[in-house]
């Protein structure tokens, strides 16, 4: 789909048309499994086609220079949804949403007041707001490292998004004011089976833990590698494991708030 002129009109005609919807993933505290709170996910309902899959169509907003009016249409609804739940009671009061920034809405000069407008719009205080950056922000770019460091002023939080597998990861580290980093799920995977990627998660959280931010495993998926990742010392979890990507109706209050007891959809 990318690079192509009617893929691109397709894709601006899917936003101006709401054709966009957002999924929500739990991340739970390791310790006790209860909900610290969830990520939000966009996916594109075509009427014609179904659900097209984030990964057939985030990269054509990414070039075609979408991902800016999508992007802050995303963080707009999960505002707004984050509004909801606690109005309702849903959710606890230190329920945080996550939402993940690109490098290309990095760029944008608006990015900062947005953020700002629509924090105050949906009446939620920046420590509700965790924005993601992958590691292809590109931190030698001034600008775009000026702008993240004025976001977290605000009290937003800054998480590194599938930390160890880009090659500047410890320049975000020097560049970035993050408070947590993620863990790539492809390291979780092989917890269980290499030794290697064992001593990477737990280098990981440690190096998280010293720099005094938290570490969340992404892509849990099995008990032992629960297990492995509390034994590590690991403070947040996120994966099938834990809890799938659902529409916010398919959050109930319990599921949300109460302590996970076993595998969920299993």
């Amino acid at each position: 789909m990318v690079g192509s002129a009617e893929a691109g009109t397709a894709l601006q005609l899917g936003i101006e048309r709401e054709e966009m919807v957002l999924v929500y993933q739990p991340v739970r505290r390791l310790d006790d499994g209860s909900v610290q709170g969830a990520e939000a996910l966009v996916r594109w309902m075509r009427p014609e086609l179904g659900q097209v899959a984030p990964d057939d169509f985030i990269p054509l907003a990414e070039a075609t220079g979408l991902i800016v009016p999508l992007g802050e249409w995303v963080l707009g609804e999960a505002l707004r949804q984050l509004t909801e739940w606690r109005r309702s009671a849903s959710v606890p009061d230190d329920f945080q949403i996550a939402v993940n920034l690109s490098p290309r809405q990095l760029e944008d000069p608006e990015l900062v007041d947005s953020v700002a407008r629509l924090l105050d719009f949906h009446e939620v205080e920046p420590s509700g707001l965790i924005l993601e950056l992958t590691e292809s922000v590109p931190v030698a770019d001034a600008d775009s490292v000026a702008r993240v460091a004025e976001i977290a002023a605000t009290g937003v939080s800054i998480s590194i998004d599938d930390f160890g597998t880009g090659y500047a990861s410890f320049a975000h580290l020097r560049r970035l004011p993050a408070r947590q980093l993620k863990a790539d799920r492809s390291f979780v995977a092989g917890l269980l089976t290499s030794p290697v990627d064992a001593a990477l998660v737990g280098t990981l959280i440690s190096l998280a833990h010293d720099l005094g931010m938290t570490c969340v495993a992404e892509g849990v998926e099995t008990l032992g590698q629960l297990e492995l990742l509390r034994e590590l010392g690991c403070d947040l979890g996120q994966g099938y494991l834990l809890g799938r990507p659902a529409p916010a109706v398919a959050l109930t209050p319990a599921e949300l708030i109460l302590p996970w007891v076993g595998p969920v959809g299993a």
